[in-house]
Order: C-alpha cells, then structure tokens, then sequence
C-alpha cells in the first residue's frame, strides 16, 4: 500500500488528506458533524464499535458557501450559517465574492472577531445565479480580478491559512486552471482545489484527472488537491496514486452517505473496513440527521422540512416504494419520519452499486456569463460591487 503524507493547510495538519467540498444547502454544522462523526468513529457502523467521542478529528470539513457582501452587513441567514459546534476544529469557512474590497472586508471581520481559523475561496461554482454575476467558475477568466481578490483576501487574513477552490475553466475554449494556479502561488494562497471540470460540464461527463496532475506538475510550491468522481475511498486512494496531489475533496458522494468520511478514513489507514450499512442502520442516520438539522435551527419541524431533500439520496438502490418515497418526502416531525421509516424493510442489505454516482449530472450547460466577458480576459472595468450576491447558502 502507498503511504501518503499528511496534509498540511497552513498550521492545520489534516490526516487523513480528505476534505468535505463545500456544497449549498448541504454542508451546514449538522451534516458536518454527522460526516466528522463518522471519520471519527464516534458512530459506529458496519459491525465496527465506535470509538471514544473525545478521539482527534480527521479530515477537514468545509462550511457552505458564504457570500462575503452578507458576511459583512451580517445578513441573518449568513450568520447562522458560519455557527460551528463547539466541537470543530479546524473552523472552516469557504468565502465567495466578485469584489476585492469586499472580500478584504469579509476576511478581515472573520479574523478580527475569530469567526474560523481557514478560509476557503470559491472559484469553482457553476450555477446561472454565481456565474451570471461573474463570480464562481466564470471569475478566473479575469486574470487581473482574481489576482486583487486573493491579494485582499491573504493581506487581511493574516496568519489565517488562504485556499481556493476551481475549475478547469469556464468551456473547452477557455481555459484556465493554469493560469490561475500560478497566480495563487504568486499571491500567497496556502493550496488550491481543483475540480477536474468545466463550467459547462457541470457536473456531467468524467472528471479529468489529468487536469490535476498538470496542475500539481505546474505548481509544485503548495499542496494541490482534486475533486471529482470520487464516490468510494479506492476513488480517492487511485486519484492520490494517478495524479500526485495532495489530497482529495470529498462532494457528491457524501450526499446521503456521510459514512463515507468512514470509509475514507479506513481506507488511508490501510485497513479497508469499508462500511456497508443495510436500510435499519441507514434509517438510524436520517433520523438523526434530521434531528440535529431541527436543533440546529431551533425548530424541529424545519429541521424536518429541510431534510427532504436528503432522502432520495439516502434511500438511492433500496427497495423502497414511489408512495412510501413521496411520503418520506414531505414528512414534517421526526415521529412522523421515524413512524414511516418503520413501515420499511428495514432487514434490507446495502443495495448493490449504491456507492456509485449520485447527485446532480447534467453537462454541457451554456454558461450564464455577464455581457461581453469573454472579450479580454484582462479587462475587468464591468465589474463592480454590484455584483456580489447578497445571500449565502444557495
């Protein structure tokens, strides 16, 4: 087995090198702390008994996008949204704007009032509404932008780490995974994530790992870590090998599944335990999902609300009913939950390629850009603050 080396993110040394992608709506303190618990072997899983809670964290788990225009005129959701347990470290928050002097703004009020201890850019969206604005995958195209943006961003940050996270580019004809790569290095970024995708690829199509290894070959100075198509801990152990990074970002194959942080852990370790949860066990998840998302946000009936869309995910390859399915589906108390997924066949096995693909996969999407921003990548004098969003989270 090839032995890895831990990963380094500023002071942070996180071992094994796996990162929870920051995904909208998703990557809230609940569904982090049930992912940690997991990676920690607080829960036990798949016959393995869990471990002392007080055991040391691995992984690093990433907050939802934050808008930085929100983050500094204290937008209510945005601030709930950058709540941490008491029990996260380290405090991760991943930042998204299209103005340098916002973002400076947004970084130096995190450090100013300790809000996390690593900050995280995202240049990797590709949804209409970021791209639209400039902001996402659509903003290293402009080489000048970016380069102010993380200049703001690691000047305020001090002795807070500086991350970024993106894509290959916006389409086959512009590219710029390259580019960007050298500029962060140049500005202080402390390591760099890359989705081995275009804009318009969303989330369709293969990843291109070999996009990763050019950029870990053209970028040697800082930790470089992949993402994309990881949907088991041998994905993540092949990409490691395949391309020389540095470590890997965990997204859609979490979702419904945050035993795989588990897997993942067992994986690095050499020990290859992989969890296999049959529908009792995963029933056991999803009401505490549920559960935490209500303390969370202080009203168990929203909580409920706002795990729906995690059941699909969770059921994916079970034999479970269209009406049974639409009915977990719009359930709004955890009795309610609880007393439906007790109709179930809970005795049922964990389904045969359910470790596969899941989530979002449509491609070759016409990318949503601001008029006239694919003239000269070096021209930036149509974007202002007016562009940065003014609500985080999706």
């Amino acid at each position: 087995m090839t032995a890895f080396s831990p990963l380094a993110i500023g002071p942070h040394i996180v071992q094994p090198p796996v990162v929870l992608a920051p995904m909208a709506g998703i990557t809230n303190a609940p569904f982090r702390t049930l992912c940690r618990e997991y990676a920690e072997g607080v829960r036990g899983l798949g016959g393995r008994p869990p471990k002392d809670a007080a055991s040391s964290g691995k992984g690093l788990f990433v907050s939802e996008m934050i808008t930085t225009r929100a983050l500094v005129e204290r937008n209510e959701k945005t601030m709930q949204l950058i709540r941490f347990d008491a029990t996260e470290q380290p405090r991760s928050i991943q930042l998204y704007g299209v103005d340098p002097v916002t973002v400076g703004k947004a970084v130096r009020m995190i450090v100013d009032e300790d809000l996390a201890d690593h900050i995280d850019l995202n240049f990797g969206c590709p949804v209409p509404k970021v791209t639209r604005k400039g902001g996402g995958s659509a903003l290293p195209y402009k080489r000048p932008l970016l380069r102010a943006i993380l200049n703001e961003a690691v000047t305020n940050a001090g002795d807070l780490p500086v991350t970024m996270k993106m894509r290959k580019g916006i389409d086959d004809d512009h590219i710029t995974f390259l580019d960007a790569g050298r500029i962060a290095v140049e500005e202080g970024v402390t390591a760099i994530a890359l989705h081995g995708r275009t804009a318009a690829q969303h989330y369709g199509g293969t990843a291109d790992w070999d996009a990763i290894a050019r950029l870990k070959e053209h970028v040697p100075e800082i930790p470089v870590l992949g993402n994309g198509d990881i949907w088991s801990a041998d994905d993540a152990l092949r990409m490691m090998r395949e391309t020389g990074c540095d470590g890997v970002v965990v997204g859609r194959g979490c979702l419904g599944r945050p035993w795989l942080f588990a897997d993942l852990v067992a994986g690095f370790e050499g020990t290859k335990a992989y969890a296999a949860p049959g529908l009792r066990e995963v029933a056991d998840a999803m009401v505490r999902h549920a559960r935490l998302l209500g303390e969370w946000l202080g009203d168990e009936a929203r909580g409920v609300i706002d795990f729906r869309k995690h059941v699909a995910w969770y059921l994916k390859g079970f034999s479970v009913g269209s009406e049974m399915r639409k009915k977990l589906a719009i359930t709004s108390s955890l009795d309610e939950l609880s007393a439906q997924l007790s109709e179930l066949d809970l005795d049922q096995p964990w389904p045969v390629g359910a470790d596969g693909p899941r989530g979002r996969t449509s491609g070759n999407n016409r990318v949503v850009l601001p008029e006239g921003w694919l003239k000269d990548p070096y021209d930036c004098s149509g974007v202002s603050e007016d562009a940065e969003l003014d609500t985080s989270g999706g």
